[in-house]
């Protein structure tokens, strides 16, 4: 493309994988043992989710400040996983993989013995450090074993295994919490990173780049700084945590090591996060659009089970069988993501089905205990069928544009600001509650105070539809294989 900056990933011809990694067969065994990670990660985060009321009791605080318990997991994703492509590529995605899956492992043993939510806490952040290589550099074994065509197939594959967390966590965790202790809703992660670890090592072939450029050291410094001083300054800000001064520092340390990193970036030869990327359209719109849809998404796992066990009064079990609902309608759209993207195509699929999943998140704020929990049950579950879809549509999306020699600085980029995101997501649900506690002298949430956070979350999603129209009508039509009709 004229005018492209010499280091960016797309000035390089896009290389053919070899022929052993283009085969349909590997391409699901890889999706499903790689799904094995996101299988923990997923039942980990929607356990705690569930057991937080608890938690807050057992530690002696308040219950909105157990969101630190999520958001330093989150955080710690997003300050690591920007050397994961570089990682993976030095020391081959096998070992790194497997390493992350046993510091993951590690993490939740530690997360078991906690006594404390400080210790809660730092050892959530070792468990995310394993999260930060395990996730993406799995996705990135994917991309490179996947011929584009198989690419929506592959994400599907790779995605239901995992969905299987999302449902059985909320109940799983809710009959531990209940009937055990809420120490074992870490420590069943344990069987499932060793039998990854088995799976890993037996079957998933290794990859790296054959030329590697130095680490860079300085954008690695510059992004944590930047990443954890401004989420550490928006957690913070205003919620008695620690003193405004020492918020506003972090969030200001945060923004200015940002304008560092980009200044830097646009230097350096080969920066861990390379912005460049965006010259993608579908890259682009998949990234930023999806940061909007995630915030909306990820503040929900922290909202709705509060707002069952104290606003409704449920126990964290009966909590749980309700929760799960989002998960299951999840787990039903998958068959037909497929047919929806070829009969529609990624932008009008992005942008009507994006609207109704963002319209389903707001509607939550009208859930009272006097409702039929039948009506509850349907509307969560639409909620997760619709969200599925979204989800598959960005993901796959991201990487239809982009060549195989820059799948890892697009991982690395991609991953990174997802997991902001979904930090984001926590970060402003728990401000709006708590804000509208202020508002309304409330000691602990109210129904009035969850219904609050949720039509603004919901608001944030439903931005993010309208953005697709800022791609052609074709966008992603070779992985696809949706057909223009003529005067369209």
């Amino acid at each position: 493309m004229p005018g492209m900056n010499d280091r960016s990933p797309t000035a390089a011809p896009c290389s053919r994988a070899p022929t052993e990694l283009l085969n349909p067969r590997r391409t699901r065994l890889t999706a499903i043992i790689v799904a094995s990670s996101l299988l923990m990660q997923n039942v980990d985060g929607t356990v705690i989710a569930t057991a937080l009321p608890t938690m807050a009791h057992v530690f002696g605080v308040h219950p909105v400040r157990m969101n630190v318990a999520m958001t330093s997991y989150l955080l710690s994703l997003a300050v690591f996983i920007p050397a994961s492509g570089w990682v993976a590529d030095r020391f081959g995605s096998l070992n790194v993989f497997r390493a992350a899956i046993i510091v993951f492992t590690l993490g939740s043993i530690l997360c078991g013995q906690a006594n404390s939510l400080s210790f809660l806490v730092a050892a959530r952040i070792v468990q995310g450090a394993g999260g930060a290589m395990m996730v993406p550099v799995g996705r990135l074994v994917l991309l490179r074993t996947a011929a584009k065509s198989e690419l929506i197939g592959a994400m599907a594959w790779f995605s239901a295994p995992a969905l299987i967390g999302p449902v059985l966590g909320p109940p799983l965790g809710g009959f531990l919490v209940t009937y055990l202790s809420w120490r074992w809703i870490f420590y069943i992660n344990v069987p499932i990173g060793l039998i990854g670890i088995i799976m890993v090592t037996l079957f998933v072939q290794d990859s790296r780049e054959p030329a590697v450029a130095r680490l860079d050291w300085t954008g690695l410094l510059l992004s944590a700084f930047s990443l954890s001083g401004t989420m550490f300054g928006l957690e913070t800000a205003g919620r008695h945590l620690v003193s405004l001064p020492l918020s506003l520092a972090m969030l200001g340390l945060g923004l200015l090591a940002g304008v560092l990193y980009f200044l830097h970036a646009r230097r350096y030869p080969a920066p861990l996060l390379d912005f460049s990327l965006f010259r993608h359209p579908t890259f682009m719109v998949s990234t930023l659009s999806g940061t909007l849809f995630r915030i909306g998404v990820g503040a929900v796992p922290f909202l709705l089970p509060m707002m069952l066990q104290i606003g409704f009064g449920l126990t964290a079990a009966q909590s749980g069988m309700i929760t799960f609902a989002n998960a299951a309608g999840a787990v039903a759209m998958k068959p037909a993501t497929q047919w929806a993207l070829h009969r529609y195509g990624f932008r009008d699929t992005l942008l009507v089905n994006g609207a109704i999943a963002g319209l389903l998140i707001g509607v939550c704020a009208a859930f009272r205990p006097s409702w039929p929990l039948l009506i509850i049950y349907v509307l969560l579950l639409a909620g997760g069928f619709f969200r599925s879809l979204q989800f598959t549509a960005y993901n796959t999306l991201a990487y239809a544009d982009l060549p195989r020699t820059a799948m890892s600085a697009a991982t690395s980029l991609y991953s990174t600001i997802q997991q902001v995101s979904l930090t984001l997501g926590i970060t402003i649900g728990a401000a709006a509650l708590e804000g509208s506690m202020l508002l309304m002298h409330h000691a602990l949430p109210q129904l009035a105070d969850f219904s609050l956070a949720y039509l603004l979350v919901g608001f944030i999603s439903l931005l993010a539809a309208p953005s697709a129209l800022f791609m052609p009508r074709t966008a992603g039509a070779e992985l696809s294989g949706q057909t223009i009709r003529p005067g369209r």
